[in-house]
C-alpha cells in the first residue's frame, strides 16, 4: 500500500512543527524527491525566522490596558447600559411628559407617577454629571439656551439663580419626552440637575423625596409641568433648590 499524497497543507504543517509523527517521514521523503518543493519549503522557514527576530520581543511585551479582552468587554458592557439607561429615561421621562395625552399613566397615583419621574430623573443626572466633555448640550453662556428648551418643551423654561447654594449654571440639554435638562455645578465639582417636562396633570402636588444609594432628588407637579431637582443626597439642600425653582415659576421676574 503505497502512501498518501503529499498536500500543501501538510507541508505548511511540517513548516509550523504541527506534522502528525505519522506523516513526517512521508514528507521529508517527498521533499528529498522534489527540489523545487523542498526550496519553496526553505523559503517558508526563512521568512517564520525574520518574522521572529523582528517581532518576537514585542510579542513577549504586556498587553496594552486598551487592548486587554477584559477591558474591552468591561467598555462594550459600559455602552451597552448608556443604551439601555438612554431607553429608559426615553419610556419614564416621556410617559411623565407629553405621553400623558395617551394615558400611559392611566389609574396610577401622583406619589407613584413622581416616584416613576424621579428613577428616570436620577438615572438621567448619574449618565450625564460622569461626562467629562459632554455634560451639557448648549452652554449657559449662549443667549438661545432657554429659548430653545423652552420651544421644544412647549412652555417656559427657567434656570434660577442658585449661587447662595454655591451652584453656577453650565447649560443644558433636551431629553426625551421632550425634556428639559439644566446642570448646576458647585465649587466642588459637585452637580445638581432640574429636569422640567409638560405633563397633562392639572394642579399641584408637594415634593416626593427620592434617593438611590448617592443621589437623591424631589419631584412633583405644578400648573400642568413635572419638575424633578436630582443631586447629592442632602434632602435640606434639595429642598432649598426646590423652592427656589418653584419661585422661579411663580414668579418669572424672580428667576
Amino acid at each position: 500500500m503505497t502512501d498518501a499524497p503529499v498536500t500543501e497543507e501538510e507541508l505548511h504543517a511540517y513548516v509550523d512543527g504541527a506534522l502528525p509523527a505519522d506523516r513526517i517521514a512521508a514528507v521529508e521523503s517527498y521533499l528529498a524527491s522534489n527540489p523545487a518543493e523542498a526550496a519553496r519549503v526553505a523559503e517558508w522557514r526563512a521568512q517564520i525566522s525574520a518574522i521572529r527576530a523582528r517581532f518576537g520581543p514585542v510579542a513577549d511585551e504586556p498587553v496594552p490596558e486598551r487592548l486587554q479582552l477584559d477591558k474591552i468587554l468591561l467598555r462594550a458592557s459600559g455602552l451597552r447600559r448608556k443604551v439601555a439607561v438612554a431607553a429608559a429615561i426615553a419610556l419614564m421621562l416621556g410617559a411623565a411628559g407629553g405621553w400623558f395625552a395617551r394615558d400611559f399613566f392611566n389609574g396610577e397615583s401622583d406619589r407613584e407617577i413622581a416616584r416613576a419621574l424621579a428613577d428616570a430623573a436620577i438615572e438621567a443626572h448619574r449618565l450625564y454629571i460622569n461626562e467629562v466633555r459632554h455634560p451639557i448640550e448648549v452652554r449657559a453662556d449662549e443667549a438661545h439656551l432657554l429659548p430653545w428648551l423652552s420651544r421644544r418643551v412647549g412652555s417656559p423654561v427657567r434656570a434660577p439663580d442658585l449661587a447662595d447654594e454655591g451652584l453656577k449654571l453650565l447649560g443644558g440639554r433636551l431629553l426625551p419626552g421632550p425634556t428639559a435638562l439644566i446642570m448646576y455645578e458647585g465649587g466642588n465639582g459637585d452637580r445638581v440637575t432640574i429636569t422640567c417636562a409638560r405633563t397633562k396633570r392639572e394642579g399641584q402636588t408637594a415634593f416626593k423625596w427620592r434617593r438611590m444609594d448617592d443621589v437623591g432628588a424631589l419631584a412633583w407637579f405644578e400648573s400642568g409641568l413635572a419638575f424633578v431637582v436630582a443631586g447629592p443626597a442632602e434632602r435640606e439642600r434639595l429642598d432649598r433648590i426646590a423652592r427656589r425653582v418653584y419661585s422661579a415659576y411663580e414668579a418669572p421676574d424672580r428667576r
